[in-house]
């Protein structure tokens, strides 16, 4: 009897020993981490989706370095929105790590720099969607390039339905944390259209070219240059 007992409390002896060096390890690493956060520095930027919706005229969302970087973009698709696009780059071949939170019925999609689909949130999508749940788990690998991600609608859904999203990119560890906020488009902008810069420019330029067409021919090349200064005054 003395020998079952000993034997039973030599049990819970290892099983506190083990719980106790399993609590010691988790809350190093929780030391770790915040060490680590407290050096992570911040940046911002808000800015306004293109009304083009097009893969060429997608937000930035910046560089994707190995253990340097790590992206974030907050969004929506708005009443009628039927896609939204973000491009970023990947310095150094790795495995990347996607994170999705926001409303229910938000597809995404990572694409090539041509348009190929790598990765599918879509059930449906076979090896895309394999592709997808690897990468949700930080074990698929990009190689160093351009990327796009698609976020659209699950088959279903309604288009009068707003769609919250955020999305976050990661390459291992990271010192520098990038938050885009991404708003709608302002009613009636197009990408298109000059700012007021590159209208001033644009004038520049015409003036220039009519300084130039203004230097009478059959002169000397010092009457010619002196004569060219005009475009500078």
């Amino acid at each position: 009897m003395s020998d079952a007992m000993a034997g039973v409390g030599q049990m819970v002896a290892d099983l506190n020993k083990s719980v106790s060096a399993a609590v010691d390890r988790l809350n190093a690493q929780r030391e770790a981490e915040a060490a680590a956060n407290a050096n992570v520095q911040e940046f911002r930027k808000d800015v306004r989706k293109s009304s083009v919706n097009t893969p060429g005229f997608a937000t930035d969302m910046g560089v994707l370095a190995k253990n340097v970087t790590r992206l974030n973009v907050v969004g929506a698709l708005g009443a009628d929105d039927p896609v939204d696009f973000y491009k970023f780059r990947v310095t150094t071949k790795g495995e990347v790590t996607l994170g999705q939170v926001g409303d229910e019925g938000l597809r995404v999609q990572v694409m090539s720099k041509f348009g190929t689909v790598l990765a599918d949130s879509d059930k449906s999508a076979g090896k895309n969607y394999d592709a997808f749940k690897s990468m949700m788990q930080g074990e698929y690998e990009l190689d160093r390039g351009d990327y796009t991600l698609r976020l659209t609608r699950e088959k279903g859904q309604s288009t009068k339905d707003a769609k919250n999203y955020a999305i976050q990119l990661s390459m291992g560890k990271y010192t520098q944390d990038y938050d885009t906020v991404a708003k709608a488009p302002k009613k009636g902008e197009s990408p298109f259209n000059l700012s007021t810069g590159q209208q001033a420019m644009l004038d520049g330029l015409s003036q220039a070219a009519a300084s130039l067409n203004s230097i009478p021919t059959g002169q000397t090349g010092t009457q010619k240059l002196l004569g060219s200064f005009n475009m500078f005054v």
